[in-house]
């Protein structure tokens, strides 16, 4: 149950970095290079009697491939939840990353042959609901442009492929001697994805690098590392099912970065978000209990 509570807290200052970043006016794609490659470097120190062989042969495990392509989704989908915002505003770009959790439990369920109850489904559609609830940031609900229907679409299918991922890798193809150098491959592919843009594009080439991006990359690198890893690891507890994990992990997440807008930011809830907030701790209790 500690690496569950931990990929929370490291969720969690994910969230709290990002703030950092919008508050101190930080170019993002220069930070997450940095965050990127703190997060490669973290990974590769924590895998135990590691050779320099090892480094050479990480192409050749079965992974690998699997790493690539969740590293570059990783900041595809960014760039895509950058756009939405731009184009629908973030309570569409919020309420479409976090709605995505419903991808990863409905894989888990039907490919893994979940078991299901009456009440573990109600929590499931609670966890769901109070998602919805305390993303929305506007009384009036969210409304989005047909045309520009796509990117939160892309947001949603994309974050919930990334996270449904990491469950068949984590369960198919991942040693536990493993996963730290699975996470640091997963972010060396980001940040080579990342690196690729920012010569490929003309904003991106001509933005000078500031230390601050820097700074920032390094305070988000290291809880986005712990993140995936605590996450990977709390998939394995045994006496959770993995529809819970996803449900407690994702939810606790919201719920916590919340309380934390709230006191730390200053940040005003609509009645939406505060009907949200106590679906959402009924789900956990319900999921808590009958997962």
């Amino acid at each position: 149950m500690i690496y569950l509570l931990l990929s929370i807290l490291s969720s969690t200052l994910i969230y709290v970095v990002f703030k950092l970043l919008e508050k101190h006016n930080i170019y993002r794609l220069h930070a997450l290079i940095f965050n990127y490659l703190i997060a490669f470097v973290l990974g590769m120190s924590m895998q135990s009697d590691l050779q320099f062989s090892d480094i050479l042969e990480i192409p050749s495990n079965d992974w690998f491939y699997g790493a690539v392509g969740l590293g570059i989704m990783f900041i595809t989908i960014f760039n895509f939840m950058v756009i939405t915002t731009q184009k629908s505003g973030l309570s569409v770009v919020s309420v479409a990353s976090k709605m995505s959790l419903a991808i990863p439990v409905i894989f888990v369920i039907f490919y893994y042959d979940e078991s299901l109850n009456t009440m573990k489904i109600f929590g499931i559609l609670l966890a769901l609901v109070s998602v919805y609830l305390v993303s929305i940031k506007t009384k009036k609900g969210i409304k989005i442009d047909k045309k520009n229907l796509i990117y939160p679409a892309i947001v949603f299918i994309g974050s919930g492929i990334i996270e449904s991922g990491i469950k068949f890798f984590e369960n198919d193809y991942i040693k536990e001697s493993d996963i730290a150098i699975f996470s640091a491959s997963l972010f060396l592919c980001a940040m080579t994805t990342g690196l690729i843009a920012l010569t490929l594009t003309r904003k991106n080439r001509t933005t000078p690098i500031k230390l601050k991006a820097v700074i920032g990359g390094f305070c988000l690198g290291i809880p986005n590392y712990f993140s995936i890893y605590f996450f990977i690891n709390a998939l394995r507890i045994e006496t959770l099912s993995d529809s819970a994990v996803f449900i407690l992990n994702s939810v606790s997440i919201v719920l916590l970065s919340t309380l934390i807008g709230i006191f730390a930011f200053g940040e005003k809830l609509i009645p939406k978000n505060w009907i949200g907030i106590a679906v959402a701790i009924v789900s956990l209790v319900l999921i808590s209990l009958f997962n």
